[in-house]
């Protein structure tokens, strides 16, 4: 008998922390059950796929990082589909679906995904099944589940389709559409016309609510997925907090919960495949690693100076360091250019993780890494940040991000190896779909680490193996540059908030954030204070390893006429620094020339305590450089400098602007001016985004939804930018 032909389509995939990824592996296993072959690559190997050539149905996976960025893997294929050379039918034989990751808590929500659909669709190419936007302010998984359940009759009828010669693919009404499950009230959201309805753009903001979706979902019997995108098998077995102490009243915690959950039938992933072996080999001496081993971007700069922006008894500690970068005449930075610090695990929990999985005494051994020859796992390969030949001790301080909050892929695989039947259940109702809020409560938002989850599941006892799958990379933290290489050559320094997170159920005793935390410690020596008195001798500070990440779009304008305003509370006020330095050399340098007005809206806490660069700020409103300073102290009832009386005066950034609004309006619209906007994104970027709204609406006499147009047309012409992180 002749083997059965299984129809085929493609997976495409771009990820920065391996979560789109995970999704994408998870589809091509899941597809094996749906009498369907998947090939997968990455979006960055087009030695593997031909867009141009190819006519099996298309499925893009891909995240979004930065300021709306794509992520590495996927900007040389973003960048090659941008080309203006490429005609309007260069896709016409394509079809395609997408499902787009991102973060409703930064202003260009799932914007990578966003600019896929877009130039594809103006490339010639359809879309056979809804777009589906997923968010983790929310939790992806709201989305990416029932979008994947809809996916494979989707996928199935664009196959017939073709089969049947019939060029014309899916459209807005197709019946396609109907087959993605009712997540909520109004998640389909109305698109434009002529492209399918997205999926997940009107999602509640409520962490901690439950879609009928994820809790209907029914069971699929999968043994070959990776967990994120299906479902395998349905546990009914109820547990209970303490059964021993009934007449104790309990509360549910990451450990133990209480009816209804702890007596519902479950829905949990589908186990992930194994797909690792490790191996050890002793070595007679330890190899003496000290920083990541990529030297071709990295540099290791010395600190020079070290200083403290805030008082003691401000309720953030905020910190100045200056790097000294005279040894490296490559490392030219712009104002508005950011850098990341390669910081370590820190010794202590590296300690405690190879104490947890028994391995403490093989820590100088060689680690070696290869694939299960017989693994399940869809286009299994090693994970390129795990080196071969290191020690695991280096493997843990320099490799493994030991501080990621566990994914529910990882927990479902953790079940597997937790020998208490309580612990089991409980790990099987976090990473289930009844589990969702739990899961929100417990390991999302407080951030519990992989260590602080094994450490509250001592039964469990996972292999190292398991581990190097599901751990990402330990990512570099960046900071914005917050100096001038004209007013300080062969310096470059950032400023930073001392991260304090606090005790939570899981982690008993607060910890500090894991760069901050270590910069810190190894600053403190000679850490210079206000209001002490400097050492006569300070110690030698430590030298940290840098890479320079260019912004080619947060920088200044470049004629030095256009007027710009800037808005950073806190320590988002640093790369204005830098622009201001830049300005002020810029004046000496051409004292004849035409510069335009500058504004900074800056806010803190206390006047006393914790305005940053003050001396500096009032010394460059003297000069001429800034030439409106507006401050404003959220915790102080004083005037303020522009004696606004103490009943009206502006707590945060927003009520400034909303003062001064026609003449933000003027700068922007009539004088064509920028504005730049820096710090927390979950708060104050959405408070400000939402004030310029307002703002246009009152000036400009127009409605809401002409506002903002407007202030998308401002993004689109970059001359609203921002750089914010969570």
């Amino acid at each position: 008998m002749p083997c059965e032909v299984k129809h085929r389509f493609v997976v495409l995939f771009g990820s920065q922390k391996g979560q789109a990824q995970a999704i994408a592996e998870g589809i091509a296993e899941e597809a094996e059950e749906h009498g369907l072959t998947a090939d997968l690559s990455c979006l960055d190997q087009n030695e593997k796929y031909n867009l141009e050539t190819e006519h099996a149905p298309v499925i893009f996976v891909t995240s979004t990082t930065g300021d709306g960025e794509p992520p590495d893997n996927a900007l040389k294929f973003v960048r090659r589909i941008k080309k203006n050379t490429l005609s309007s039918d260069h896709y016409k034989h394509l079809c395609f679906a997408l499902l787009a990751l991102g973060d409703t808590n930064y202003a260009n929500f799932c914007n990578c995904g966003k600019t896929i659909e877009r130039r594809l669709q103006d490339l010639g190419a359809k879309q056979f099944y809804p777009t589906g936007y997923a968010d983790d302010g929310v939790g992806l998984e709201v989305v990416i589940d029932p979008w994947i359940r809809g996916l494979w009759d989707a996928i199935k009828e664009a196959l017939s389709k073709m089969a049947s010669g019939r060029t014309a693919l899916l459209k807005e009404n197709d019946d396609s559409a109907k087959e993605i499950p009712d997540i909520q009230l109004n998640i389909l959201s109305i698109a434009d016309e002529k492209r399918c309805e997205p999926v997940g753009s009107s999602l509640s903001t409520d962490k901690h609510a439950s879609s009928p979706a994820v809790t209907d979902l029914k069971p699929a019997a999968s043994a070959g997925s990776s967990g994120l995108p299906s479902l395998s098998s349905s546990i009914s077995t109820p547990t209970t907090c303490n059964d021993t102490v009934p007449s104790v009243k309990l509360a549910p915690s990451l450990t133990c919960s209480l009816p209804p959950l702890s007596t519902s039938s479950l829905n949990v992933p589908a186990l992930p495949p194994p797909y690792l072996d490790v191996t050890f080999q002793k070595v007679d001496t330890m190899e003496q690693m000290a920083g990541p081993l990529n030297k071709e971007t990295l540099h290791e700069v010395p600190i020079s100076k070290a200083v403290q922006l805030s008082r003691d008894d401000s309720v953030k500690t905020a910190l100045l360091l200056e790097l000294d970068i005279s040894a490296y005449p490559t490392m030219i930075y712009q104002p508005g250019d950011s850098f990341d610090v390669f910081c370590p695990n820190t010794e202590e929990e590296v300690d405690k993780m190879l104490c947890r999985l028994n391995l403490q005494d093989q820590k100088t051994h060689r680690v070696h890494v290869t694939l299960q020859q017989e693994t399940k796992k869809k286009g299994a390969q090693l994970p390129p940040h795990v080196p071969q030949n290191v020690s695991l001790l280096f493997l843990f301080t320099w490799c493994l991000e030991i501080r990621s909050v566990p994914k529910k892929a990882l927990l479902r695989a953790l079940v597997e190896h937790t020998a208490d039947g309580a612990h089991r259940r409980r790990l099987q109702e976090l990473c289930s779909k009844q589990g969702a809020a739990d899961y929100n409560l417990y390991v999302r938002d407080p951030s519990l680490s992989v260590l602080e989850l094994l450490t509250a599941f001592p039964s469990c006892s996972p292999p190292l193996s398991l581990l190097i799958e599901h751990l990402p990379k330990l990512q570099p933290r960046p900071y914005s540059a917050a100096s001038s290489c004209l007013k300080h050559p062969g310096k470059l320094c950032f400023v930073f908030n001392l991260v304090e997170l606090p005790a939570c159920c899981g982690r008993p005793a607060g910890r500090r954030g894991l760069c901050t935390g270590w910069l810190f410690d190894r600053i403190s020596p000679g850490l210079v204070v206000p209001g002490k008195a400097e050492s006569s001798s300070i110690p030698s500070l430590p030298k940290i390893h840098v890479s320079l990440r260019p912004n080619c779009s947060f920088r200044p304008p470049p004629h030095p006429s256009v007027p710009f305003i800037m808005v950073g509370p806190g320590t988002g006020v640093a790369p204005f620094i830098g622009f201001l330095q830049q300005r002020e050399e810029e004046r000496k340098e051409n004292p004849e020339a035409a510069f335009g007005e500058t504004w900074l809206f800056f806010g803190c806490r206390h006047r006393d305590k914790d305005y940053l660069f003050r001396e500096d700020l009032e010394n460059l409103v003297s000069s001429g450089t800034l030439t409106h300073l507006k401050v404003c102290f959220s915790r102080d009832h004083q005037e303020d400098e522009d004696a606004v009386a103490p009943a009206t005066q502006p707590r945060y950034v927003q009520h400034n602007l909303l003062l001064n609004s026609q003449k933000v309006t003027d700068v922007l619209f009539r004088q064509n001016g920028s504005i730049y906007v820096c710090g927390d994104a979950k708060n104050m970027a959405k408070d400000i985004n939402e004030t310029l709204v307002e703002i246009i609406k009152a000036e400009l006499h127009v409605d809401q939804l002409e506002a903002m147009k407007k202030l998308a047309e401002l993004r689109e012409e970059k001359r609203y930018l921002q750089d914010i992180w969570g």
